[in-house]
């Protein structure tokens, strides 16, 4: 099992690529038989979407593009940025054509420094699929209080939060694994059109 790992935030020290790294990292300690591709928006390395692509498909986004090609679940992070999902996360889906990502399924992690989180989790849920065909699962995880967490290989003593939100990701990622297996069946089905269906209603 294949799992792609977005980080949307663009900062340096960003918070949601220290989630990304506790996500990969966990994922080897499960023993869920994955291997991980943590792809990395810091410094915003992709050029805005444009319908010809320009140069962007060949020189950098063929490999990414590659490496969604090879996955059978993806996650995706992005901070809330007044009230929103990010523009480098929003700009990463306009480029996953629906023959690289169509039909496999998708995790949303939303990452505050206090108690928001929840809008980017909407605004992707709303519009992120649409074309390029992303499943994502019904669950999603808010990491909430983010510097907080997450800092250590194990929680925090003391700090439920941290516990509860390290529960929550095994539970959620167990679940990712499952939901790649079953819709990788959905994709070898024969059903799926997308020469004369490419785009939702």
């Amino acid at each position: 099992m294949r799992i792609f790992i977005v980080n949307g935030s663009h900062r340096k020290e960003a918070q949601s690529l220290k989630v990304g790294r506790y996500l990969e990292r966990r994922l080897s300690e499960l023993d869920l038989d994955t291997s991980v591709f943590l792809f990395n928006l810091t410094g915003s390395p992709l050029p805005f979407w444009d319908e010809d692509y320009g140069g962007v498909r060949k020189e950098l986004w063929g490999p990414i593009e590659a490496e969604l090609r090879s996955a059978d679940a993806l996650i995706l992070i992005t901070p809330e940025w007044n009230g929103m999902a990010t523009s480098g996360i929003k700009n990463f889906l306009h480029l996953c054509r629906n023959t690289a990502v169509g039909h496999k399924p998708a995790l949303l992690v939303s990452v505050s420094a206090g108690i928001n989180g929840a809008y980017p989790i909407a605004e992707l849920r709303m519009t992120g699929g649409k074309n390029n065909r992303l499943c994502f699962i019904p669950e999603h995880v808010i990491v909430r209080n983010a510097p907080s967490v997450l800092n250590d290989p194990d929680p925090e003593q003391g700090n439920r939060h941290d516990v509860s939100i390290r529960r929550r990701f095994d539970y959620v990622l167990r679940l990712l694994v499952e939901y790649g297996h079953s819709l990788k069946r959905v994709r070898e089905s024969g059903l799926i059109d997308h020469e004369n269906f490419a785009n939702g209603m």
